[in-house]
């Protein structure tokens, strides 16, 4: 039998273990009414050839697990992508991810299952999470036809929704770990910056549950409340 299988015509070539794996695949959960004390959430960092979300790549992925109110160490992922067709850019002055680095990486479509396999049926968590999500979806798409369907939290949206008196409203990373004095080791490094955003998730759940806001469920719907109103204001 064939070590390749094409699943259609336009789509990506995956190895008969590959398929498998992607079928195995977790169904994701919805963000749940359960105590945040006991959610677990994969917080991630993305690491990208540039800002365009149409063309540019994925180059690492960096992710670690909150379970248990806590952040657990134990759970930590970390993959460096091979992009043979990789262009030096200004980016790499940013993420300093060295062509030989990306050369040196893993099959993206090992890598991507990796971390989908990570991440199960969680619900992933990020600092501006849209363009995290839209560049994972997009990855996944291209390597492994898996459509990405796992609900995102947005940090930058609920640092300012959870705590107006800091006046940050349009902040990055750095404003939020400057005003809570969390300590960054190394910016610009997807697991580096994971584990700090994730430092800020915990800060940012013990500010929900003070508000009654004690699950995933009850910040999504508080959250959207929150886009509306600053919707409003805008006009």
């Amino acid at each position: 039998m064939s070590n390749f299988t094409w699943f259609s015509r336009r789509g990506p070539s995956l190895r008969e273990a590959q398929l498998t794996r992607r079928a195995a695949l977790a169904e994701p959960a919805a963000l749940g009414e359960q105590p945040l004390s006991v959610q677990r959430v994969v917080v991630l960092d993305l690491e990208t050839s540039g800002l365009d979300m149409k063309r540019d790549q994925v180059l690492s992925i960096g992710a670690v697990v909150i379970e248990n109110g806590a952040i657990d160490l134990g759970q930590q992922f970390e993959r460096t992508l091979q992009r043979p067709d990789h262009k030096v850019s200004a980016s790499v002055l940013i993420h300093e991810l060295a062509p030989s680095t990306i050369a040196a990486g893993c099959e993206p479509v090992e890598a991507l299952l990796d971390f989908m396999e990570f991440v199960g049926d969680s619900p992933l968590l990020a600092f501006h999470a849209g363009f995290d999500q839209r560049m994972l979806g997009r990855a996944l798409k291209q390597s492994l036809g898996y459509r990405l369907r796992h609900p995102f939290l947005d940090a930058a949206e609920l640092a300012p929704m959870l705590c107006p008196q800091a006046n940050i409203l349009r902040g990055g990373l750095d404003d939020w770990t400057a005003h809570f004095g969390l300590q960054v080791h190394q910016r610009h490094h997807a697991s580096a910056d994971a584990l700090v955003t994730a430092e800020l998730a915990l800060i940012l759940f013990s500010k929900a549950r003070q508000q009654q806001l004690d699950s995933l469920h009850a910040l999504a719907q508080r959250l959207a409340g929150w886009r509306r109103r600053q919707h409003a204001h805008s006009l």
